[in-house]
């Protein structure tokens, strides 16, 4: 991935027309394989100063995929009459230097946190064990059982890292679904008494929360499946998935 920034200097008489050539170009470019993502923003302290930022699957995706492709001539079409207002054109390299700031609340923190997630799971475990479908599945399971998912669901939810640190990470927790032959009724139920779960303790009920949650409850459920199966994928060394609002944080009204 690399992200393009072009800087430009256009004069107020002038700006709205440029903004509008842009909303048209993004047409096309919303629709170019090479493009992830792109914004166009204007200096609070000079406003005839203009940053748009594109993010590109790779610096050569944009030089000979997009600009080759079928997408550039309506693109440049809309732009060309700023090129030469550009003062600046060049493709960066992200570094591992990025994070979130307190304005953004992470899943584990909008969800309470520890305390909210193991109390979560001790109370679906409880429900579980007299689940007639679900209870053969976890019989003989370790007595911390439900801690140990909550710390997995913390830290996929941008908690602390203790499932890595403490119980295996990834491959820990693929590796405990092997041989269990998990169907998809097993499955079906098990979303669906975890979700009734999270309204029994109180979860955040707001729409987006929820649906973050149901998003990562079908993923990695499905992913239960696939590793419990007959042909398991290879239980490799790899991150604990992080999951985020995407783009949509919490409504705050």
């Amino acid at each position: 991935m690399t992200v393009e920034y072009i800087r430009y200097r256009i004069d107020g008489a002038r700006a709205a027309a440029f903004e509008a050539a842009y909303a048209r170009a993004a047409e096309p470019l919303a629709r170019a394989e090479q493009c992830l993502d792109f914004e166009l923003s204007r200096c609070t302290e000079a406003p005839d100063h203009y940053v748009l930022r594109i993010r590109w699957t790779s610096t050569e995706e944009h030089l000979e995929g997009f600009r080759k492709g079928e997408h550039f001539a309506a693109f440049f079409a809309e732009i060309k009459p700023y090129v030469a207002d550009i003062q600046e054109m060049r493709h960066y390299e992200p570094t591992a230097v990025a994070g979130r700031g307190g304005a953004h609340p992470t899943l584990y923190d909008w969800a309470g946190g520890a305390e909210a997630l193991e109390r979560w799971f001790t109370r679906f475990y409880e429900h579980v064990d007299a689940d007639p479908l679900l209870a053969p599945l976890f019989a003989g399971k370790h007595p911390d059982h439900a801690r140990h998912v909550a710390a997995w669901l913390g830290e996929v939810f941008g908690g602390p890292r203790t499932y890595s640190t403490r119980y295996g990470g990834h491959r820990g927790m693929a590796t405990h679904h092997l041989g269990r032959g998990i169907d998809e009724a097993r499955r079906r139920r098990w979303v669906a008494l975890l979700t009734d779960t999270a309204d029994e303790v109180g979860l955040p009920a707001d729409p987006e929360f929820r649906a973050v949650l149901a998003y990562y409850l079908e993923w990695g459920t499905r992913m239960a499946v696939l590793y419990s199966g007959p042909t398991p994928p290879p239980v490799l060394e790899a991150p604990v998935p992080r999951w985020d609002w995407g783009l949509t944080p919490p409504y705050r009204g």
